[in-house]
């Protein structure tokens, strides 16, 4: 990775995702091509996923190289608060904490977004007005996915309307693991055409649940196919969340992908990232595998609330030598 620091990291142009790609078109023609398609790809070796990821792991990285993953860490997170008692006043907070993470250092980079839920997307929105960080929502009967298509699109349709830059989805793992790619398929491309213009849509596997890494690579290709602007591993709210190696399978996903199409699609490993080593982590995974084209927040983020506190330590540290009392960060 390059030492230089992110001053503000800018996006790298996105490829218009309209409908199926064209090298691709063929594979969603019906429910049995896409199937074929589907269990046609290359089996996942677990052994060897596993070892390159904790082999990646092991990287060590320069103190100036940290500093710059640091402050490029901090500029990939989405903050996050997807709690029942979420209120305006902490959804406020939370946006006021993204726009300037740490009020006492204005060199600190601002977040990539805040995620909340559909309610508090207005809130959210007021709380980010004028500054870079987007207002992104969790949608389609989060985190389940258990409700009709039309209480979905009418979760994602209210996001947007209330200012939502981006809609995390989450997919019907049900009807995955019943072998029912199409209603995945089909649900996804109805998100995205709610979505409309404005807003990007982030596609949830909850990975945890999908039990193999062959279904991990499925559906990453599945939801890639229907229009995902990003692959996200979590919800967060499961056992098993983001791991090195379910990301660094997703990351191959999303290269392979844009070879055979020419479209970039973003990567979230969400859940469980709860350090600044573990983001490091994933970030040498980033370079090693997909390369600097996905180094910016418009093309990799960070699930986490607990992550950039731990990021504003160790950056606190990294300027002064020491490390700062308990008081020094805001307990989300």
């Amino acid at each position: 990775m390059s030492s230089t620091a992110p001053s503000s990291p800018q996006p790298s142009p996105a490829p218009e995702r309209v409908g199926v790609p064209a090298a691709l078109s063929d594979v969603t023609a019906s429910d049995s091509t896409l199937r074929r398609f589907l269990h046609g790809l290359p089996g996942v070796d677990a052994v060897g996923l596993e070892a390159r990821a904790a082999s990646l792991g092991t990287r060590s990285i320069k103190t100036t190289a940290k500093a710059y993953a640091i402050d490029l860490a901090i500029s990939m997170v989405d903050l996050t608060t997807l709690e029942g008692a979420d209120t305006p006043g902490k959804v406020r907070a939370l946006g006021a904490k993204a726009v300037r993470p740490d009020p006492s250092d204005r060199t600190a980079p601002a977040t990539a977004a805040v995620c909340v839920y559909p309610d508090m997307v207005a809130t959210a929105k007021e709380a980010v007005a004028g500054s870079t960080v987007k207002v992104a929502s969790v949608a389609t009967a989060f985190p389940a996915g258990r409700a009709p298509l039309t209480v979905k699109l009418a979760d994602v349709r209210e996001a947007v309307a209330a200012g939502a830059d981006e809609i995390d989805m989450v997919i019907d793992r049900g009807a995955f693991l019943a072998g029912n790619y199409r209603k995945v398929f089909d649900e996804i491309t109805a998100v995205k055409e709610a979505c409309g213009a404005s807003a990007r849509l982030k596609v949830i596997f909850e990975t945890g649940e999908l039990s193999t890494y062959d279904n991990i690579r499925r559906a990453s290709w599945l939801g890639m196919l229907a229009g995902a602007d990003f692959i996200k591993t979590s919800t967060g709210k499961v056992a098993v969340n983001a791991t090195p190696a379910n990301t660094l399978l997703m990351l191959e996903a999303v290269r392979d992908f844009r070879a055979q199409t020419g479209i970039q699609v973003g990567v979230k490993p969400a859940g469980g990232i709860r350090t600044t080593k573990d983001a490091i982590k994933f970030l040498v995974l980033v370079n090693e595998t997909v390369g600097e084209d996905w180094l910016d927040n418009h093309w990799f983020r960070f699930g986490a609330s607990s992550l950039l506190n731990d990021l504003l330590m160790q950056r606190q540290k990294l300027a002064t030598g020491r490390y700062s009392g308990p008081d020094y960060v805001t307990v989300d």
